[in-house]
């Protein structure tokens, strides 16, 4: 497990502001948290050294570029053996409507988040990429209607570790 980076408020409140714009310049970031511009940019230069920020990614909408539907897949792999592990997950990153994958507990092993165009690509990805894999004992599909981010992850509070 990765080891907590001790962060100031100072630090906190430009992880807020740029979670909610990543492309909020150094200038602007340090007029909205009090400091130099150039104190900034040290600031976010160790919370990217530090790998407390980890990069910048573009959000794209599935739907503007023909993946209207989107769906969970819960996958259990058997037997679950890292031979067979390493090839599988790597053979699902590869794949155009996989979007995330999270190896679990329980008895799921996997849960696949794919974004397709309709209802028949869907059946045709979960049979010809998943069912037909010979590790793949079972998959279960939920399709996703609506999904909403939350706030900017930031570590818990004094007062929510003590609790």
């Amino acid at each position: 497990m990765a080891e907590s980076v001790v962060l100031d408020p100072v630090d906190l409140h430009l992880l807020r502001l740029l979670q909610n714009d990543a492309r909020a310049t150094y200038r602007d970031l340090a007029a909205q948290v009090g400091v130099a511009p150039s104190t900034c940019l040290d600031r976010v230069t160790r919370l990217r050294r530090s790998g407390v920020i980890l990069g910048h990614r573009l959000e794209l909408d599935p739907a503007k570029l023909g993946r209207g539907l989107e769906a969970l897949l819960s996958v259990q792999v058997r037997p679950h053996r890292r031979e067979l592990v390493g090839p599988f997950v790597e053979r699902i990153r590869a794949l155009s409507e996989s979007r995330t994958v999270f190896h679990l507990t329980g008895p799921d092993d996997y849960l696949v988040h794919v974004a397709v165009a309709d209802m028949a690509d869907l059946q045709r990805l979960v049979l010809d990429e998943f069912t037909s894999r010979r590790e793949v004992a079972r998959v279960e599909t939920r399709l996703i209607f609506q999904q909403w981010e939350c706030g900017p992850l930031l570590p818990p509070s004094p007062s929510a570790q003590s609790g």
